[in-house]
């Protein structure tokens, strides 16, 4: 999807404009696309990114259904609503609308993103209201060709809007997603002042069966971020307490930029069952029922924020965290990793060496670059396990492959270099039984 829309974006500039006075003639055309946008947003580099990288599944392949204190069901958040009754907010004074206009803030000022304490006092709350996998609502096979085809036409109309104006829709789209998050930020603290918890409910129409999990999955929102007042949504897949020891890891999830945590849910529950580890899978901002705005900066706020809950409410020391990261999920990942010198391991599967390096090696728009992971690597202190397709079409085994080799020495551990495979389809099929003791052999090696 990403390589789509820069695609259409660069025909639509090559056939409506001539930058020929602004950029030199031999330019690749992703080149002139991407400086073009940029000075399309007032050079501004967060609405490159949001606008090229992050593709929220729409509808999303999950919903959290909301439970009154009194136990009452509460509806379901409406994004399209045009008005929020008046006190439904939980706010909209003067330090509410500070948090909007940070959240709708490009400039390049990173202050809460240095290093961090964990506090340990924090009040972020855990939602106890566990549910089970096995608890499926059954859905024929006609309900989901259905879905999937109303998915599919959903997307057919994106494409072709992005092929008529990708400015235009690129700039509807981002003031949609601003418009939605300060809904969401209302209503999330509305509901956190009201002790409401949350029930996960995947897509089962789209999704199918989900693999089932003997233990709980507990259903969050993490919040609020201090900058910008969103709360991030997560599930939490916990073995059984009969199962934890002290050396139990907790693999913290950051998923590809076309999935969500419904999407995810099948690969989480099999994971914490194959590995006997717990498994946290969040939703980045503006993804799924996560409020805030998807870009660079607000990714990297997210997984302080969830990383910071989870030492706090399930391991209680950092050695046992594992954060794995997966496509775009390797930017927060290695972000993370290179200022937490106690983080247990670190996975990168299907990663990047830089956003802007997997369009091209030009270092023409270099100050348009996003996660810049093969500078960040280079800074971790705890073991990391590489994984890369051999036949990645969308992000090249070269990048997994210079990720390896930056890795300091004794940090490094055997890589996979995944063959007939690509970006996306590493677990698909019966190479999940390899993946799965590539996985447990490295959770083991923590402890040696």
């Amino acid at each position: 999807r990403f390589a789509l829309g820069l695609a259409l974006l660069a025909q639509h500039i090559t056939h409506k404009i001539k930058l020929t006075t602004i950029m030199c003639c031999c330019c690749p055309p992703a080149i002139t696309a991407l400086f073009y946008l940029w000075v399309r947003s007032g050079f501004s580099k967060d609405a490159v990114a949001g606008a090229l990288v992050f593709f929220p599944p729409d509808p999303p392949l999950y919903k959290f259904k909301r439970i009154a204190a009194n136990g009452d069901v509460l509806p379901d958040i409406d994004d399209e609503a045009e008005n929020l009754e008046e006190g439904n907010g939980g706010g909209g004074g003067t330090e509410e609308s500070k948090r909007e206009e940070d959240d709708d803030d490009d400039s390049d000022s990173d202050s809460d993103l240095g290093t961090f304490e964990i506090d340990t006092k924090s009040s972020h709350k855990a939602n106890n209201d566990a549910n089970h996998t096995n608890n499926q609502q059954k859905v024929s096979a006609e309900v989901r060709r259905q879905r999937r085809k109303q998915r599919e036409e959903a997307r057919q109309k994106q494409r072709q809007e992005y092929s008529q104006d990708p400015i235009a829709a690129m700039t509807d789209r981002s003031n949609k997603l601003r418009l939605r998050a300060k809904r969401r930020s209302k209503i999330d603290a509305r509901d956190d002042t009201n002790g409401v918890t949350y029930q996960f409910v995947p897509d089962i129409a789209t999704l199918g069966t989900l693999p089932s999990f003997h233990g709980t999955i507990q259903a969050v929102k993490i919040g609020p971020q201090k900058r910008t007042g969103s709360y991030i949504a997560a599930l939490l897949y916990k073995l059984p307490e009969s199962e934890i020891t002290p050396n139990t890891k907790t693999i913290l999830y950051s998923h590809g930029n076309a999935a969500d945590i419904g999407a995810m849910s099948g690969l989480q529950a099999m994971l914490a069952k194959n590995l006997k580890c717990n498994v946290l899978v969040y939703d980045y901002s503006g993804y799924g029922e996560s409020g805030g705005i998807p870009m660079e900066k607000n990714t990297y706020r997210d997984v302080k924020l969830v990383y910071e809950w989870l030492v706090q409410n399930v391991t209680k020391h950092e050695h046992n965290v594992i954060l794995y990261g997966q496509s775009v999920g390797s930017g927060p990942s290695c972000y993370l990793a290179s200022r937490r010198c106690n983080v247990g391991g670190l996975v990168l599967h299907s990663p990047f060496t830089s956003g802007m390096r997997v369009l091209t090696p030009s270092r023409a728009m270099a100050c348009l670059d996003i996660f810049p992971n093969i500078d960040r690597i280079k800074k971790v202190k705890c073991p990391v396990f590489v994984i890369h397709g051999q036949k990645d079409q969308e992000v090249g085994i070269e990048h997994g492959m210079a990720l390896h080799a930056a890795v300091p020495e004794d940090c490094k551990r055997d890589p996979w270099w995944v063959r007939d495979k690509g970006h996306n389809d590493i677990c698909d099929g019966p190479d999940i039984v390899e993946y799965m003791q590539r996985m447990n052999k490295f959770v083991k090696s923590l402890d040696e």
